[in-house]
């Protein structure tokens, strides 16, 4: 009993009382920040193999590196005692600067020691991350699809604890099921967010994301591309590009609207000059279906 209720006390406390010790208050460049417990050599701290943020801009680094060499780190690393070396340190949050120091060959660090368990670790990882806006969205999914498989924690209540709402994490965790060469393409930077969420349901989804780049397409583009059209521009299907070319624009905007809002595919099949129709909205999970039937329930 005292493991489950340690493995849940992340979220249970609260994401602002785990933050008020990790908040960024300051920038390198300035001229003060919080106090650090003490100094640790550099070789006995090592990041966290959870963390949700595996792309590191070299450019930037440098840059860090070398605002480290003028002025040092003024800004504590918040770590934790690495549960399985004894003697060593794992980063909770500051490995940016933990590795800009390492250009920069400081030899020891200021740190601010902290009791995290894993949960706690990985949410400070994830929020620090997202507050900086460093995360693209294939790791930001990622951190969240790890709170969810590592500790159980739904979509609902990730929402909650980290003011997204849930479409938010519904669309992101989305991106997850689209090819690595795609998935690749976002973390990039060459395909936005936008774009790869159009190629979820899509029969190519990798043919589809070089046409986009290509072409440079934009959002919308995509999402006509990916309806109706192969990524050569040829019609997949011109008897239902045609059915689906006689909506009307507000039809279309509702479908947009609806389809945004659950983060699934809406179709709306409404007859000409009658009042009756079909919505008809497509799921890829189970965890889609579970999510719409919790939107439908809390509608009542």
């Amino acid at each position: 009993m005292a493991d489950r209720k340690d493995q849940r006390r992340g979220l249970g406390r609260g994401l602002s009382a785990l933050m008020a010790d990790v908040e960024p208050r300051v920038t390198e460049g300035d001229s003060a920040g919080a106090q650090p417990d003490r100094r640790i050599p550099i070789e006995n701290i090592a990041p966290n193999p959870d963390q949700p943020r595996r792309h590191f801009s070299k450019d930037q680094l440098e840059e860090l590196s070398n605002s480290i060499r003028a002025k040092g780190v003024l800004q504590p690393l918040i770590v934790r005692l690495d549960p399985k070396n004894e003697g060593q340190y794992q980063i909770v949050a500051g490995e940016r600067r933990w590795r800009a120091a390492q250009i920069a060959q400081v030899h020891e660090l200021p740190v601010i020691v902290r009791d995290f368990d894993d949960t706690e670790v990985l949410e400070v990882a994830i929020i620090e991350n997202i507050q900086r806006a460093d995360l693209n969205a294939i790791e930001e999914a990622a951190g969240y699809r790890q709170l969810m498989d590592k500790f159980g924690h739904t979509q609902e209540k990730l929402a909650e604890a980290l003011g997204k709402s849930r479409s938010h994490i519904a669309n992101l965790l989305r991106l997850l099921n689209l090819p690595p060469s795609v998935q690749d393409m976002v973390s990039e930077g060459v395909l936005s967010a936008g774009h790869a969420r159009t190629m979820v349901t899509a029969d190519d989804p990798e043919g589809l994301a070089k046409a986009v780049v290509q072409r440079g397409l934009s959002v919308r583009e995509a999402e006509k591309l990916a309806k109706g059209d192969t990524p050569s521009g040829k019609q997949k299907n011109p008897a239902s590009k045609s059915q689906t070319s006689t909506k009307d624009a507000d039809t279309k905007a509702l479908e947009g609207d609806l389809s945004a809002a659950l983060g699934m595919k809406v179709t709306i099949d409404h007859a000409a000059g009658k009042e009756s129709g079909r919505i008809s909205i497509n799921y890829d999970s189970l965890e889609d279906l579970d999510l719409l039937c919790g939107v439908l329930s809390s509608a009542k």
